[in-house]
């Protein structure tokens, strides 16, 4: 018996171009909902009484709701083990995976924000990350040896940040040094990043 269809809910150029560009990673069939951020459709009361902060990504499957990046790449990645985009339980690159996939949602993000608002970080024993330098020099450390996050092994921790890397660098948040370029160019040129890239321009350009 078949599993029931996740319901995709997304917004062009948002952050939920990650788990657009897993769903091509996994090649699975699921339902999309368009949400158009210019527009404001992500506070319509519907969709608000689904995910009240109103953001994207989130998937529903099977009666529950799943909002927040990371977890949306993890509980995507858990559902078609077959795919092998997430290291099993036993697997000893599962805590590696789960770490690296977390780290982004806890740590990186909070730092960004900090950095972009040119915004002093707490101090260290009330910060839950440290500061932005010390978050930065923690990830460039871990792709240095490359070629993905968990080595030799691609995984949807990938995908979440090679796309969140992506737009960062783009926008200079992140500074383009060699080793995050170099992890850039390897998870951009793979296809399903690339059809991810082409189907979010379609669902940008019907929406102007």
């Amino acid at each position: 018996m078949s599993q029931p269809r996740v319901t995709f809910f997304h917004a062009p150029q948002s952050r939920s171009r990650g788990t657009l560009a897993l769903l091509e990673e996994l090649g699975v069939d699921y339902d999309l909902h368009l949400l158009d951020l210019k527009a404001g459709t992500q506070r319509d009361p519907a969709y608000l009484a689904l995910n009240p902060l109103g953001k994207v990504p989130a998937i529903g499957h099977a009666g529950a709701m799943v909002t927040e990046q990371p977890a949306v790449m993890m509980y995507l990645a858990d559902l078609y083990p077959e795919r092998g985009l997430a290291p099993p339980i036993g697997d000893p690159l599962r805590g590696p995976y789960l770490r690296w996939t977390v780290f982004y949602g806890s740590c990186f993000e909070p730092a960004l924000l900090d950095r972009s608002m040119q915004r002093e970080p707490a101090p260290h024993m009330m910060s839950p990350y440290g500061t932005w330098q010390e978050v930065l020099d923690t990830l460039v450390a871990q792709l240095t040896p490359g070629p993905w996050l968990l080595g030799e092994r691609f995984s949807a921790a990938d995908v979440l940040w090679g796309t969140a890397l992506h737009w960062t660098t783009m926008f200079k948040l992140v500074p383009e040094l060699p080793p995050i370029r170099a992890y850039l160019e390897r998870v951009l040129a793979r296809p399903a990043m690339q059809r991810a890239e082409a189907k979010d321009a379609q669902f940008l350009a019907s929406q102007s």
